[in-house]
């Protein structure tokens, strides 16, 4: 009797015993399967299901989720692929710069929607994108919401140690939330604002003059803002000395390639953003003005000014006063100032000076215009130039920047020339091309020969509703304002 005792007690001893044979995922978790269990006793079963036959690991069950080329507005639907801030196996943040994109508009960056795993680059550089096409992939956590209109891929369960986390590589826009959630209140984009913060960091103060720019709103002056009271004469920061000598023009050096074919090439970005504003730039009946300008006095007030500018972190150049004595003009023959709808039925004179500037840049021409000028100080304008050249020089121009134009001048002068016969960019009704500034001589009011800073300059308008009349005295106002430069103070509000 005892040995059948011993018996029993030894096999549910056995029961318990379990021989690893082999080991499979399933659904996340490895469950260790047995060879062979001798008693099946409920107890002990569930013991050893929590002891030892399961065991957890760290493994991805993402979503993949195609994030879509989004609508950026001016009727584009598709864009250039001009350079990837990632590639496959980068981890991704909300806000972070993925691709930036070139239109035939503006270069514009695609920033992420999610936190997550790039896991497919749809689009090699130089591609065309479509807008409403998937643009990445990228992997996220199934436990976060997708939005509805993403198209979500179910892939195979990946173990996390197959993940590498790489650095993106790119431009990092650097602010906090609460400044990315006013920007996004209000509908701006971070890649065109310029910050002023530590590393370019973009803080609350640089959103709301990005938006006091666009809208024409009038900010009180920054406590922090310090006005540097001019230098005396004696203290005067001297100005550099200038070769006056006649500079002869080197011609760009470019290694001379000769293969002997033909080579046909796309029109995209820029170019054909050109091809379709002259074509329909000829349809306008155009006539021309053409005058010379003294701005000796001017020459003198802008390099007494430029150390004050320099002072600031602003480069002060001629550009800033021709664009304020523009708008000057403009308050008094609004015409200039306006649009013609394409029946020719309808005039819309616009409230706003967002006068443009014609830029030469790599991308080829683009002119993006300095908003609101009607409101802004010469140093005000000459601060948003510097950061249209810079943005222009980088390929970084926004759609804002870009568009709404309402009159433009073309400082055709810096490259070389006199006059010029500018082309009106639609739906402006008026354009100045400006030639360089010569030292010729010239004749005073006693009869005496003088050097004279000259420059000409040369205007195109729309025949169809401005007269010659109304384009040579505005010509004269605005020449008035830059040849006597102090009487801009009687007009200035």
């Amino acid at each position: 009797m005892a040995a059948v005792t011993a018996l029993r007690s030894s096999c549910r001893t056995a029961g318990r015993l379990v021989c690893i044979h082999r080991v499979r995922s399933c659904s996340g978790i490895r469950f260790i399967k047995s060879k062979y269990v001798c008693v099946f006793d409920k107890s002990a079963l569930k013991f050893s299901h929590q002891q030892r036959l399961f065991r957890t690991s760290a493994v991805s069950c993402g979503q993949i989720v195609q994030f879509k080329l989004s609508d950026i507005g001016e009727g584009i639907t598709e864009v250039t692929v001009k350079e990837w801030y990632i590639k496959e196996g980068d981890s991704v943040s909300q806000f972070d710069s993925i691709c930036e994109v070139q239109s035939d508009k503006a270069s514009v960056t695609i920033t992420s929607r999610y936190d997550g795993i790039i896991r497919k680059l749809h689009y090699n550089l130089d591609e065309i994108a479509y807008v409403g096409k998937p643009l990445v992939d990228i992997e996220i956590d199934a436990s976060k919401g997708v939005s509805p209109e993403e198209d979500v891929v179910e892939t195979p369960p990946m173990s996390h140690e197959e993940h590498t986390h790489q650095e993106i590589k790119g431009h990092k826009t650097l602010a906090t939330p609460a400044v990315r959630r006013l920007a996004m209140e209000n509908n701006i984009k971070l890649s065109e604002v310029v910050g002023t913060g530590k590393d370019n960091r973009i803080l609350k103060e640089d959103i709301l003059n990005y938006l006091a720019k666009q809208t024409g709103a009038i900010l009180p002056p920054s406590p922090k803002a310090e006005i540097i009271p001019p230098l005396p004469k004696s203290e005067t920061v001297p100005a550099a000395p200038k070769d006056r000598a006649h500079k002869i023009p080197v011609p760009v050096s470019r290694p001379i390639v000769f293969s002997g074919k033909d080579k046909t090439e796309p029109i995209t970005g820029f170019q054909k953003a050109m091809v379709k504003t002259m074509s329909a730039a000829l349809k306008i009946p155009h006539f021309g003005y053409c005058d010379e300008i003294d701005l000796t006095q001017l020459v003198q007030l802008r390099e007494e000014l430029k150390p004050l500018a320099q002072i600031r972190g602003v480069k002060l150049s001629f550009m800033p006063f021709f664009i304020k004595a523009a708008s000057l003009g403009l308050l008094q023959y609004p015409i200039l100032n306006a649009s013609l709808d394409e029946s020719c039925q309808n005039v819309t004179y616009k409230a706003s000076h967002n006068i443009g500037v014609a830029m030469d840049t790599e991308q080829g021409l683009i002119v993006p215009n300095v908003k609101n000028v009607q409101v802004s100080s010469v140093f005000e304008i000459a601060s948003e130039l510097n950061r249209l050249q810079s943005l222009g020089s980088a390929g970084q121009l926004g759609t804002n920047d870009l568009s709404g134009g309402t009159f433009t001048l073309s400082n055709i002068g810096t490259i070389g020339g006199t006059y010029a016969k500018p082309v009106i960019l639609p739906p402006e009704v008026a354009i100045g091309a400006l030639g360089k500034i010569q030292v010729l001589p010239r004749f005073n009011g006693k009869g005496e020969v003088f050097k004279a800073q000259i420059m000409n300059v040369s205007w195109s308008a729309d025949h169809r509703i401005i007269d010659g009349a109304t384009m040579a005295r505005f010509s004269n106002l605005w020449k008035s304002y830059l040849e006597n430069p102090a009487s801009m103070l009687l007009d200035l509000k």
